[in-house]
């Protein structure tokens, strides 16, 4: 039950279903996920810890906004663990994997392309989870667990927006420095795919149905 609430908020925080800024009432949330007060605010004190909201005493929680400090601090850190998740899979990967990163980019830019944002951001997540996947460093999974969500809440408003187009062109760039077996372009290309993950100029994000 503890953690159905938390995946529940995180999941509706991420896809902006909570908006930033957005008042967070305990017996709201319990009425809206049918659970008790104690599982609500478990379920607030980890999304606390992750960064996706602020609690202050005696006052509402607060979904905290896309630039925050903690997705100022998480950037660096998500964008280094992703280079290390690319380092360690590189060796290991073989021409199956490269097919897939490329037929997981041509969906990625397909969903761009049809404005389908849940796809795009699926197929993204699906792209840099093979990296992750293939490297099977339990410590690197466990870091993008708890601090990936920060940005994909970015890489969701990017995606809605016309600031996406380069996110394609970024995605070959990695797959053909792997297809290569250049591991420091490999990272390199990583690094800045992570650290360039800001608001986009144009914020026009559509709330889910």
């Amino acid at each position: 039950m503890r953690d159905r609430a938390f995946l529940l908020l995180r999941t509706a925080i991420v896809d902006g279903v909570l908006e930033p800024g957005e008042q967070l009432r305990e017996q709201e949330l319990q009425r809206w996920l049918g659970v008790s007060r104690t599982p609500i605010r478990e379920a607030l004190l980890r999304l606390q810890a992750a960064g996706l909201v602020e609690m202050s005493p005696g006052r509402s929680t607060v979904v905290t906004e896309l630039e925050s400090a903690a997705t100022r601090d998480a950037r660096p850190v998500v964008a280094a663990v992703h280079q290390i998740a690319v380092r360690e899979a590189l060796p290991h990967l073989t021409p199956s994997h490269i097919r897939s990163l490329r037929d997981r980019n041509a969906r990625f830019a397909a969903a761009l392309e049809a404005g389908d944002v849940d796809a795009a951001l699926d197929a993204d997540h699906a792209l840099h989870a093979l990296f992750v996947d293939v490297a099977g460093n339990s410590v690197v999974a466990a870091v993008l667990d708890q601090f990936s969500p920060l940005l994909r809440r970015l890489a969701r408003a990017r995606f809605a927006s016309h600031d996406a187009a380069n996110s394609v062109a970024e995605h070959d760039a990695l797959i053909a420095a792997c297809a290569a077996g250049d591991a420091d372009e490999a990272a390199a290309v990583t690094a800045r795919i992570w650290t360039h993950l800001t608001p986009p100029l144009d914020p026009g994000t559509r709330r889910p149905a």
